[in-house]
């Protein structure tokens, strides 16, 4: 088993990584809980939800699934968590485990962080996605007018990944999670970038290579965190791709196409205004033909509105006053931030859309 440490806020938590670690998760919690309820989804929990109850011996655990899928990070489903926990008799000292993927940690995490203003929960990533969306404590949920926009920082006690649990993934959420680490590649290690674009995806990727590039991943992100958690400064470099990658998913409908999918599409665009505003010298076309090769769907944004991708842009997090605050790159290894005026970005996104993906 891998590990390593994250220092939040208010405590250190464990990142450890391993297979089989879902057979022994009652065992390998560090804390008395004398009662746990387990958040999942419909396509998880007939896959790991009883392997998971059964590593429990005198715990009293009980269960919570929603329907699977990005639309579930919603006010509904949320409220019906909350009553979940009510109705099981959950109170400070008991624990929530976020067992999936992006979307099951971001909901339950959140759940854990507003019931009686907070209780412990710990993340059981099943998805290479995860392995972004598991640590540093962004926990939300989507309004229709744009992804994330409720939500909170409140970090795990603690990260538990099996990583067998990568092997029943399908191949498009396979393709998801690496846009992740793509662009962690990006921000912090070009190296890691050129050994992934370097390589076919496939559903059988040896398990050395994938444990080796989540945890380059997950320490990138996690360098960054400790120095900037609450997103005042370089944690705002974390969101490259995302500007137009949650523009994409909230316009063409959340589920139409996977969360790394639409980054990915981001990620071409932020090298794209790269080029054109700071003149950086990037390997854009090295990444089109990497996502192209991998079955990526670039083809998404011909179908979208430039006028409405920019309108939600400007209701992003990281936006204010109307102008449109986007993560770049100076070179691989170098992000910046830069303000874009609305005209500007329409204006570049249009030719993004009909010359350079057309």
């Amino acid at each position: 088993m891998k590990q390593l440490s994250i220092q939040a806020s208010n405590h250190l938590y464990k990142v450890q990584i391993g297979s089989g670690l879902r057979h022994s998760i009652g065992s390998l919690i560090e804390g008395s809980y004398p009662h746990v309820l387990i958040i999942t989804d419909s396509e998880v929990a007939p896959l790991y939800l009883e392997d998971i109850k059964q590593s429990f011996s005198s715990t009293k655990v009980d269960t919570a699934i929603f329907p699977a899928g990005e639309q579930s990070k919603c006010m509904s489903q949320y409220e019906e968590l909350l009553t979940a926990c009510i109705e099981n008799g959950l109170d400070r000292n008991s624990l929530v485990i976020a067992l999936g993927g992006g979307v099951v940690g971001d909901l339950a995490g959140f759940v854990a962080a507003t019931y009686m203003r907070g209780i412990d929960y710990i993340q059981v990533p099943t998805t290479i996605l995860a392995h972004d969306s598991s640590v540093g404590g962004k926990v939300a949920i989507n309004h229709t007018q744009g992804k994330n926009l409720i939500g909170c920082f409140y970090s795990p006690t603690q990260v538990l990944y099996d990583i067998e649990t990568l092997r029943t993934l399908p191949f498009h959420e396979i393709r998801s999670g690496y846009a992740e680490i793509v662009k962690h590649g990006c921000l912090d290690n070009p190296e890691l970038f050129k050994d992934v674009i370097s390589r076919p995806l496939t559903s059988d990727i040896k398990e050395e290579v994938l444990v080796d590039h989540l945890l380059q991943g997950i320490a990138i992100k996690s360098a960054i965190v400790e120095q900037d958690e609450k997103e005042k400064g370089i944690r705002k470099y974390l969101n490259l791709g995302h500007t137009l990658g949650h523009a994409i998913e909230a316009e063409s409908g959340y589920g139409s196409l996977t969360h790394g999918e639409a980054v990915a599409i981001g990620l071409l665009f932020a090298m794209y205004v790269s080029k054109e505003k700071l003149g950086a010298n990037l390997p854009f076309m090295e990444l089109y033909n990497w996502l192209e090769r991998q079955g990526y769907p670039l083809d998404a944004l011909q179908s979208l509105h430039s006028n409405r991708l920019v309108a939600r842009m400007k209701k992003d997090k990281k936006s204010s006053a109307g102008i449109v605050n986007m993560v770049l790159l100076q070179q691989l290894g170098e992000p910046a931030m830069m303000e874009l005026q609305e005209q500007e970005l329409t204006d570049m996104l249009i030719h993004f859309q009909e010359e350079v993906m057309s």
